[in-house]
């Protein structure tokens, strides 16, 4: 099949994952309605915001991710995909049921939490199925370039989601009541955007079915060489490679550095730079438009001179000089904070650029579902835990207080991100 169709398919591999962000981000800009319950028709407040959202990790760590990964190598991407990318779209259709159905809060919440939990199993099974599709499609070929440009296009959904939340959800005078309508228009339109992403992954699997076939692969588990089938021995050999090991440890401790801290960006921005809420949007989307013009550019990089190990350090210590400004500069000064999401964003496009492509450097292509599964549940464990504490520690503080507690469970796990970076350069010489 011509290299040029593949671009094709990497395009409907995209969409997916852009609609997926934009949802798991539709409040993150939002988060400071949510220290004013009294004001919202729904009656959260930040450490219900919380724990919603950390409800989008919960299956992944019970065990759920590393299961369908596993099916996943198994009953190959069409299949095991199609199902998870169902259940991405099944879990924001419960979501959005839950926000404007007019329950009691903690019934809404409740239901709401499932629909997170469906939803983030789904996104993140659907993700490694993406990944795994685009190590296929590309390999031999501009690998790294193309898992960039997927993640770019992705976090292009987390800056639509900071950009026009607001917007859909217009800010109020004090007193004046979000009505549920209003409080779930982000995530209806968040919906929509993944009943697209659904028909244009249905689109890749006809055009992935048609890959085999003009390659000579059989879908057919009878006709798969024996040193191909996936055995389950295979998962201790993952546990066991210290490379591995490392990488993993590596991906959660960084995504919670940005991951999680996206989630209240406007609530520490807002208190410890001065900035009023459209300028504190503007600067929280800062960091996924860094990544979109950063990480095609640093993937390219990769492809072409290497020393992954190098880029991951440089992020790694990017991401933690960013928190300590963000913690630690001059209180009220607007700059400092524009200055240290910069640092954030260039951060945010290093790591992934040459960690992602490193995985099939050292681990078989028949085990790749497996492995990424296994990187994605140990990073989950991170995202369901830090946005409840840092939910709890917005509860129980406010102001400038609140936003530097918050930001010293960021600058811990940047400083475990650097030492475990440092790590991987002296055991990963082949990622070198």
């Amino acid at each position: 099949m011509g290299k040029k169709l593949r671009w094709v398919a990497l395009v409907c591999l995209m969409v997916p994952m852009f609609a997926s962000y934009f949802f798991d981000d539709a409040f993150s800009t939002l988060s400071q309605i949510f220290q004013h319950p009294e004001c919202l028709e729904l009656g959260w407040n930040s450490a219900d915001y919380g724990f919603y959202a950390g409800g989008y990790s919960f299956l992944c760590v019970c065990g759920g991710l590393v299961l369908c990964g596993i099916l996943l190598d198994v009953f190959g991407v069409r299949i095991i995909g199609s199902v998870f990318v169902g259940l991405m779209a099944l879990g924001a259709v419960i979501v959005v049921w839950a926000l404007r159905s007019g329950l009691e809060s903690r019934t809404s919440l409740i239901i709401a939490y499932v629909g997170c939990m469906l939803f983030g199993l789904g996104s993140e099974i659907a993700g490694v199925a993406v990944t795994r599709s685009i190590a296929k499609w590309f390999k031999g070929g501009p690998v790294a370039f193309a898992m960039g440009a997927q993640v770019a296009v992705a976090r292009l959904g987390t800056a639509l989601a900071f950009i026009l939340a607001p917007v859909l959800v217009a800010q109020k005078a004090p007193g004046e009541i979000y009505t549920l309508a209003e409080t779930a228009r982000p995530a209806t339109f968040g919906l929509m955007l993944i009943l697209c992403g659904v028909m244009l992954w249905g689109i890749f699997v006809a055009m992935d079915a048609r890959f085999d076939k003009a390659n000579g692969i059989s879908s057919g588990r009878g006709a798969v060489r024996e040193e191909d089938k996936f055995k389950f021995s295979d998962i201790g050999k993952l546990l066991t490679n210290s490379r591995f090991i490392l990488i993993s440890l590596l991906c959660v401790f960084f995504y919670c550095c940005i991951i999680s801290f996206k989630k209240f960006g406007t609530s520490i921005v807002i208190p410890r730079f001065g900035m009023e809420l459209e300028s504190a949007k503007w600067v929280i989307t800062m960091i996924p438009f860094f990544t979109v013009v950063f990480t095609p550019l640093f993937g390219a990089l990769v492809d072409k001179v290497g020393k992954a190990t190098l880029w991951m350090i440089c992020g790694s210590v990017l991401v933690l000089a960013a928190h300590l400004v963000i913690a630690f500069a001059p209180q009220g000064v607007p700059f400092w904070g524009y200055f240290g999401i910069s640092l954030l964003g260039v951060g945010y496009s290093l790591v992934p650029s040459a960690m992602w492509p490193s995985v099939p450097r050292i681990v078989p292509e028949r085990n790749l579902g497996t492995a990424y599964s296994l990187i994605y549940w140990i990073q989950n464990m991170g995202m369901l835990l830090v946005p409840i504490f840092v939910g709890r520690i917005f509860q129980a503080r406010s102001g400038v207080d609140a936003a530097v507690g918050a930001e010293w469970i960021f600058i811990g796990l940047g400083c475990a991100a650097v030492l475990v970076s440092v790590l991987l350069r002296r055991v990963g010489t082949e990622l070198r």
